[in-house]
Parts: C-alpha cells; sequence; structure tokens
C-alpha cells in the first residue's frame, strides 16, 4: 500500500486572502511578489517574515513570470512600484 501523507499540515500554498476573492490569483500572485521586494526593501534582506510573501508569490505565479519580472527589475524596467 502507497505511503499515505501523514497530515494535511505537510501540504501548503498561499492561504486565502479577502482582498483577492475570485479564483483567479493573477494580481494577488503580483502584489506578493511586490510586497515580498518591497519588505526587503523596508526591513533587509535578512529579515524573516518577508520570506512569507516569497513563499505565496512562489506558490502562485508561473515560474516564467517571476524570471521576467526579476529580469526587469534587474534592468530597470520593472512596470511595479518597489
Amino acid at each position: 500500500m502507497p505511503e499515505m501523507i501523514k497530515s494535511p499540515a505537510e501540504i501548503k500554498t498561499a492561504p486565502f486572502d479577502p482582498r483577492f476573492p475570485n479564483t483567479n490569483q493573477t494580481k494577488y500572485c503580483f502584489q506578493s511578489y511586490l510586497d515580498f521586494y518591497r519588505c526587503q526593501k523596508v526591513r533587509g534582506e535578512k529579515y524573516e517574515p518577508c520570506n512569507y510573501f516569497k513563499r505565496v508569490f512562489s506558490s502562485l505565479c508561473p515560474i516564467d513570470w517571476v524570471e521576467k519580472w526579476d529580469g526587469q527589475r534587474a534592468d530597470g524596467t520593472f512596470p511595479g512600484k518597489i
């Protein structure tokens, strides 16, 4: 018999955010990306609570989007306000 998941807590994804109640999570993805880099800018890169936003956008956003945004930030052409 295959091993069963021991507890539902082992599977983690972005929690529900009432600001984004619809099934389309694009805004939640983008806002979490912005929040992560804003948090790091204000609090510093070693501030652990900022990683919450990184876990959320890593869970919701397609990798291609994140790579594109990272490139835009590096080039200074990112459209969001960080």
